[in-house]
């Protein structure tokens, strides 16, 4: 791999970690732990005699700055490294994009207080919206990267059934991410020592509406795996190169083994750690779906029509 390459997957392999410490500030109720300050934290560029909440809210704030920094210097790479109009410019463009949307989003749940103890709705929509660009975020970095390698850019006209197939199961993990925020939100802010506990509160008609709609994560998790595990499997059953296969191939076991940790979370209440892995397991399931639709992009539609081969970039030659 080119340097630029090892810098695109490290700085996602990084982000990745800012985006479990993020998790680790809501499920320990430390998003208020600076107060309703940003980007001072109690009103201090440094907090004094900070207490544990503040030390993980301050810590995550400073791990979320080097990430968008790294973010902004992988753009500039990519702008020195690859010719005007290079897919991969348009990658690292998109990242940088919605990286900055990440920051603002994190910005304004702390501004508006909708951190630690707040159980209102629009925080749950803020986590909800917040988890989505997240996702197309770690998408465009994965893209980045994916393409710096080498790896070919969509051709102009490509399998459109496909595509669609495709389109579809990102929006479903989509609302599988979405709804999993709002499940952990109410995890957090409801919590149970056990599995029985949860189902009484999750059927009481008196029960809290963050409560009533953590029944919808599972049944939406379960509805989606299963056409994106069909999918995944009918690809890998057509496609002609090793990386789509192998890609596909990912997706469905990689699934299969999300679904799994979902239930035995579910089991366990919803431990810190188990959330943690739970959601490491969805930006990995989002990030080879979204591979596996660049790939697919790539190839030619079914009537084997293909665009003219394109001479390699003068910029990525040289390199």
């Amino acid at each position: 791999m080119s340097r630029f390459t090892r810098f695109a997957w490290g700085i996602l392999g990084y982000t990745l970690l800012v985006i479990l410490w993020g998790a680790l500030v809501r499920a320990t109720g430390s998003g208020a732990g600076c107060g309703s300050h940003w980007p001072l934290c109690n009103g201090e560029v440094i907090p004094r005699a900070p207490e544990v909440e503040t030390l993980v809210e301050f810590t995550h704030r400073i791990t979320s700055g080097i990430a968008l920094i790294g973010v902004v210097v992988m753009y500039v790479w990519a702008r020195r490294a690859f010719s005007a109009g290079h897919i991969v410019r348009r990658g690292a463009g998109a990242s940088v994009v919605f990286m900055i949307i990440e920051a603002l989003l994190g910005a304004a749940l702390v501004l508006f207080e909708l951190v630690a103890h707040n159980a209102s709705l629009t925080r749950a929509v803020s986590m909800a919206l917040h988890l989505a660009n997240t996702f197309l975020l770690v998408g465009a970095m994965s893209l980045t990267a994916w393409w710096s390698a080498g790896a070919p850019a969509p051709r102009p006209n490509p399998d459109r059934r496909r595509i669609g197939q495709l389109l579809i199961a990102a929006v479903a993990l989509l609302f599988v991410g979405m709804s999993g925020a709002i499940t952990a939100l109410g995890d957090t802010l409801f919590p149970v020592e056990e599995l029985r506990q949860g189902l009484h509160q999750n059927l009481s008609p008196f029960a809290q509406t963050l409560i009533q709609l953590r029944v919808l994560h599972p049944l939406i998790a379960v509805l989606a795996g299963c056409y994106t595990v069909v999918l995944a499997w009918s690809i890998h059953s057509a496609a002609p190169t090793g990386d789509t296969r192998r890609l596909a191939l990912g997706l469905s076991v990689l699934y299969v083994v999300q679904l799994i940790i979902g239930g035995v979370n579910v089991w366990l209440a919803a431990p810190v750690w188990m959330q943690l892995v739970h959601l490491l397991l969805a930006d990995l399931v989002w990030i080879l779906l979204v591979l596996l639709g660049a790939a697919v992009l790539a190839q030619p539609s079914a009537s084997g029509a293909r665009a003219p081969a394109t001479a390699p970039d003068a910029a990525w030659s040289r390199r």
